[in-house]
């Protein structure tokens, strides 16, 4: 009774291999004929080792989907012998697991031994309190942990989970790769077993290169082609390279939690780079995806003062205009907006003068003795303000030579503000060198 089947949310019954998708079907057997992933399971690998050693506790999947995460655990389960008890944690629940796990522990008490390799697919899909189950159950060995998610395990999994697992990053897929899983389809029995299949490299070309490293996504775009073409009067289905594309019609971004914020990332490093057409290409993969014009064009305001600063001021204003044009048009016209936004930002002079003045003074503010403010420069305009000494010495400096005075403001001589030699900085540069040398005569006299 203790291994019989529950009926649970967690366990849906699996329709038979013939009437599954062709990436089901297709699911590796062996390493032989798993594709890519090479860093991971080639011999000599840690992972690939870890298996063949049998000597795993706990293992996390992390990686775009269509990469093999879930063959990948099929695959460990088998080669160490250990039974496999896959959850999702789409629909899995706390009992589900406490099931699973009762059921690991007697399992290994009477079946000499026998190890259970629990799989939870979408594991970023557990609360904290979910995941807290395992961590006892982990710790013991009661379960072999193999975790799959397609968002950031660093992110998404909690500590205590994350320090007693590895985690193994996976690749997507190269179109090499996916074109020669593609090409055994046309030959393995358990692709079409009713159909002979003959497909043009052009279409596979065409197939791999639109899948996106995503396996599964070129299967079903393969399945797709070759049932609903009609075979020529010698019985063959062949998939042109017109055939393919509109299998796929459009072809969809990848771009997870971790695309967002790495697309960004390089975005940023491109305007920063003075590379506009890599800036430019980051960011119609954002528009493509669907990310939030707001989000974009809020990184462009700050990029105009992080990196551009005071060496083309002009940016600023072009960033806060895009920001407001974009929330009045939408796209597809948006578009042509931030293009103008990215492109100049990316061709100014940099400096990123600016930040470094800021994070420099509320450091000091921060961590050393706040200076008080002179007197000399305290407001004086109220009553009884010149009996504390309020405002006296105070020179107004549209009454001085040039419009400046030379006088002190503060009790420190640290420069937070120090312009590049580039753009107007080096006019503001020039300025304040000019200043500085007033300054000295002052002291001096």
């Amino acid at each position: 009774m203790l291994f019989t089947d529950h009926a649970t949310t967690a366990r849906p019954e699996t329709p038979p291999l013939a009437e599954q998708p062709l990436a089901a079907r297709m699911r590796p057997r062996g390493f032989d004929e798993y594709c890519g992933q090479d860093h991971l399971i080639a011999p000599g690998r840690l992972l690939r080792r870890a298996i063949d050693a049998d000597q795993f506790s706990a293992i996390i999947l992390y990686g775009p989907p269509g990469t093999g995460k879930t063959t990948l655990a099929e695959l460990i389960a088998s080669k160490t012998a250990s039974h496999f008890e896959p959850l999702s944690a789409v629909v899995a629940t706390v009992a589900d697991l406490r099931r699973c796990i009762k059921e690991a522990s007697a399992r290994r008490r009477l079946r000499s031994g026998l190890r259970t390799v629990m799989f939870i697919d979408e594991l970023h899909r557990f609360n904290r309190a979910q995941q807290d189950v395992l961590l006892p159950h982990v710790e013991n060995g009661t379960v072999r942990l193999i975790g799959a998610t397609t968002e950031n395990p660093f992110f998404c999994v909690v500590g205590p989970l994350l320090s007693r697992s590895q985690v193994f990053q996976l690749a997507a897929l190269d179109e090499e790769a996916i074109a020669r899983l593609l090409r055994s389809c046309c030959s393995d029995e358990r692709a079409f077993p009713n159909h002979t299949i003959g497909c043009d490299d052009a279409a596979l070309e065409f197939l791999a290169a639109a899948s996106e490293g995503d396996a599964r996504r070129a299967l079903g775009a393969f399945e797709l082609a070759v049932l609903s073409t009609e075979a020529d009067a010698a019985r063959v289905t062949t998939i042109t390279a017109e055939i393919a594309a509109e299998s796929v019609q459009r072809k969809p971004i990848t771009y997870g939690a971790d695309g967002h914020y790495d697309t960004a990332s390089a975005f940023i490093k491109s305007m920063r780079a003075s590379d506009p057409d890599a800036a430019i290409y980051w960011l119609a993969k954002m528009l493509e995806a669907g990310e939030d014009l707001r989000f974009i064009a809020r990184r462009i305001v700050i990029f105009a003062s992080e990196d551009i600063g005071n060496a083309d001021p002009r940016a600023l204003t072009i960033a806060t205009d895009t920001m407001t044009a974009v929330e009045k048009i939408g796209m597809p016209e948006a578009r042509i907006v931030l293009s103008q936004a990215v492109t100049f930002c990316a061709t100014c002079p940099k400096s990123n003068a600016s930040i470094r003045a800021i994070d420099s003074a509320l450091h000091d503010i921060r961590n050393e003795r706040t200076q008080q403010v002179p007197a000399h420069l305290r407001d004086a305009h109220y009553a009884g303000a010149d009996k504390l000494g309020h405002g006296k010495g105070y020179q107004y400096d549209h009454n001085s030579p040039d419009g400046f005075s030379g006088q002190s403001c503060i009790g420190s001589q640290k420069r937070y503000y120090e312009p590049v030699d580039a753009g107007y900085e080096r006019q503001i540069r020039e300025r304040m060198t000019y200043w500085d040398s007033v300054r000295r005569r002052q002291g001096g006299e």
